[in-house]
């Protein structure tokens, strides 16, 4: 197909949890290529997102995935019980659970069902911990029951009532309008990789009064409670999709010229777009 084709639940999530990934680990002042990372989950969003992470610097090694039936390990491949999508992730390590494969690792990622991890199987995880379980509309491990055990972990669910809420909506509407501007024929891994990182670089910029009042007047600073920008922050329109536009007119895959293209004319053709949108 020669337009841009995107799969919100996988490659959304993907980006926004890469997001908050990066800005997480530089909170807790942790290397990405030292990390290890066990995602509970093995479908669509667990396998994308374990491919972008790998494409952030997380190392193949340092990341397991567990689905219904364990760990994802290289014996189940041998013995036939994987298909050629969770086989990608198969470790040559031993077989076990979720509970195994959190022992020491810096990160949690929680794509499958509420209540299925307990506050004891988070206490061996390594010091200062992300936890971002994503389940909806209860996730995995509640913030209360992560800090009954962890007052060193980071915390991160899909739910507005909680900080850090990793949502979709931060991410698809932006890098449609992204493509579609430049009339971009696919998406593609660096557009996608832009709008990460464009999202983790705009929650460390000061938020402004209109987003503060939107959330009942909290005060929002880049920190443990703040690595994303909130889904109602305008100013997502224009990074995101900027950010977007500019890879892809980059690569060479959208339909307008290179040199026709200016970066600070589209950022200010965003602005405009919102109107009423900012009061």
């Amino acid at each position: 197909m020669n337009i841009p084709v995107f799969h919100d639940d996988q490659h959304g999530t993907a980006i926004i949890s890469g997001a908050a990934l990066l800005n997480g680990l530089e909170v807790v002042e942790k290397e990405i290529g030292d990390v290890r990372v066990a995602i509970l989950g093995a479908g669509a969003s667990a396998i994308s997102c374990a491919k972008h992470y790998i494409r952030l610097g997380v190392k193949p090694d340092n990341l397991l995935m567990v689905d219904s039936k364990g760990i994802i390990t290289t014996k189940r491949m041998e013995d036939g019980d994987l298909n050629e999508y969770k086989s990608e992730f198969a470790r040559d390590v031993e077989e076990g659970g979720i509970e195994e494969a959190l022992r020491n690792a810096d990160v949690f990622l929680g794509l499958s069902k509420g209540g299925v991890v307990s506050a004891e199987m988070i206490i061996p995880m390594a010091e200062n911990p992300l936890i971002f379980a994503l389940a909806n509309p209860d996730p995995e491990i509640t913030p209360e029951e992560v800090y009954s055990v962890r007052d060193d972990a980071i915390v991160a669910t899909g739910r507005s009532d909680y900080p850090n809420q990793i949502n979709n909506v931060l991410g698809f509407p932006y890098i449609f309008r992204g493509a579609l501007d430049v009339r971009a024929s696919e998406i593609t891994e660096g557009m996608k990789m832009a709008a990460t990182k464009s999202l983790a670089q705009l929650a460390k910029e000061p938020v402004p009064d209109d987003v503060s009042s939107a959330y009942g007047g909290e005060q929002m600073t880049f920190g443990r409670d703040y690595l994303i920008p909130k889904p109602f922050d305008a100013r997502v329109l224009i990074w995101e999709a900027s950010a977007v536009a500019e890879a892809a007119v980059n690569e060479g895959i959208a339909r307008i010229a290179k040199d026709d293209f200016n970066l600070n004319d589209y950022r200010e053709k965003l602005e405009s777009r919102l109107g009423l949108t900012r009061s």
